[in-house]
């Protein structure tokens, strides 16, 4: 189940360890590069999208790369192992592809706009796959940062021909002289993939919420934890509360 994603991992340390050895080997004069290369790998205790469970309440192993241009365009890929569903429909591996661009639009905001593509190579292939585009502003006020976007899906085959609409903020805080971060989200989701609709709890839109903590162990080391809900009906390792941990290594 989880052969994609451990290859996508392996790949991503290898990228890692590539791209730390090759200062060694330019010369001291050379400019830098106008491209660069990030991403993380993670083991979850459980996989919360907008709230839900898409890892049956279990284990899941995380894992993504970007490829970033000094200019702010970016291209990336991200992927998560799920637990395999009834129906087929999503296999037991999830694949994010996006691209986009982030910048300065003032001195304290920064925008991120892009396109978003959930694929799932392990289902029926195209049942699940959706495309999503994505717009935020972030502000940053010495150690606090606030996130406001909105991704929104077009009406698609996938999505039983139904759109979607998701509104979020994230919040955080650098707890100065340590290693903690805390934080905060708070979002809304109208439309196909509401809480309320995947639950058969109501048509309406419906809330998630975390709150949570991280902190950095050793360099790109981290470990954090969150406290997750959603609006709907309680459905065991779907969408009850619960508390996730995360333990994050990053380049």
């Amino acid at each position: 189940m989880l052969t994609s994603v451990r290859s996508l991992l392996a790949a991503t340390l290898i990228a890692g360890s590539a791209f730390a050895a090759s200062p060694a080997l330019a010369e001291d004069t050379d400019p830098p590069s106008d491209f660069t290369v990030t991403g993380n790998a993670a083991i979850v205790t459980d996989y919360r999208f907008r709230g839900l469970s898409l890892s049956g309440g279990d284990f899941a192993v995380q894992g993504s790369i970007n490829v970033n241009h000094s200019s702010g365009l970016y291209i990336g890929t991200w992927a998560s192992s799920l637990e395999q569903d009834a129906l087929d429909i999503y296999g037991s591996t999830e694949v994010d592809v996006y691209a986009g661009w982030t910048g300065k639009v003032s001195s304290a905001l920064t925008a991120d706009v892009g396109l978003l593509y959930y694929v799932y190579p392990g289902g029926s292939f195209g049942d699940g796959n959706v495309f999503e585009p994505y717009a935020s502003l972030t502000a940053a006020i010495g150690p606090a940062s606030a996130k406001f976007g909105l991704n929104y899906a077009w009406k698609q085959d996938s999505l039983g021909g139904d759109d979607n609409l998701y509104l979020y903020s994230d919040w955080s805080l650098a707890v100065p002289s340590t290693p903690i971060t805390v934080t905060a989200h708070a979002g809304y989701t109208d439309g196909a993939l509401s809480p309320k609709r995947l639950t058969l709890s109501g048509t309406g839109g419906g809330w998630d919420y975390s709150l949570g903590a991280s902190a950095t162990l050793y360099k790109g080391l981290s470990i954090g934890v969150a406290y997750v809900g959603v609006d709907g009906a309680s459905i065991n390792s779907f969408s009850n509360d619960a508390v996730v941990g995360t333990l994050k290594y990053s380049f």
